[in-house]
């Protein structure tokens, strides 16, 4: 499904997308622990919005994105920061291996049908480490978001089967660490309270966030 990049990334400024967004990438950074100046891929970038969040981390950041309309869309908006954009896709990446300290893929995979080959490409590139946002089908947000909207076409996975494409990986990661977001994913009052109250180990929240690291990381 073709979506305007600027209907897109409108969602991000309202008062529930900006809540959403900041959470996902707080955890992923808190996760990822990156470097200040190291290089990141963001790998289906979309319109830059976390890659923007990134560069604004310290990190120095490509994005890549198989949509060329997305891509005109973040390079409009990117100005100032650290951040370059190719046209690529997650599964056949015009890169060297271990190109990049850190890659992210935010959500990107779940759009992706073939997700573990993606992961492998994925980790070839890295150096250092790679983190992964996913949504999560053990969520409320699966319940009310299923198959609606911008999540039209999306994957949902299971921490049981993400486990099996980190399986495959080569080298195997020395560290992974998984934790998850969003449990309540009104973005109001309620919701507010529940993500300051309710750990991140619980298995329930709509955004699943996986670190993976290699024995350099």
């Amino acid at each position: 499904m073709k979506l305007d990049p600027a209907e897109y990334e409108a969602w991000y400024h309202t008062p529930r997308g900006r809540w959403i967004a900041g959470r996902e990438a707080a955890l992923l950074l808190r996760l990822l622990r990156p470097q200040p100046g190291a290089s990141l891929l963001d790998a289906g970038c979309g319109t830059g919005h976390f890659s923007r969040r990134f560069a604004q981390a310290g990190l120095s950041v490509t994005g890549v994105d198989p949509d060329p309309a997305m891509l005109a869309y973040a390079r409009t908006h990117s100005a100032g920061l650290d951040l370059d954009y190719v046209r690529a896709d997650a599964r056949a990446l015009p890169f060297p291996d271990a190109s990049f300290d850190y890659i992210a893929a935010v959500t990107s995979l779940c759009f992706v049908p073939e997700p573990a080959r993606a992961l492998q490409e994925l980790w070839r590139v890295s150096r250092r480490g790679l983190v992964l946002g996913l949504l999560n089908r053990r969520s409320l947000l699966y319940r009310g978001k299923h198959g609606r909207g911008s999540y039209r076409g999306a994957r949902w996975d299971d921490w049981r089967e993400v486990r099996q494409w980190l399986a495959m990986l080569e080298p195997l990661p020395v560290y992974q660490r998984h934790r998850t977001a969003i449990f309540l994913p009104g973005g109001g009052l309620p919701a507010r309270l529940a993500e300051a109250l309710l750990p991140g180990g619980l298995p329930w929240g709509g955004f699943l966030a996986v670190c993976l690291r290699r024995d350099n990381g």
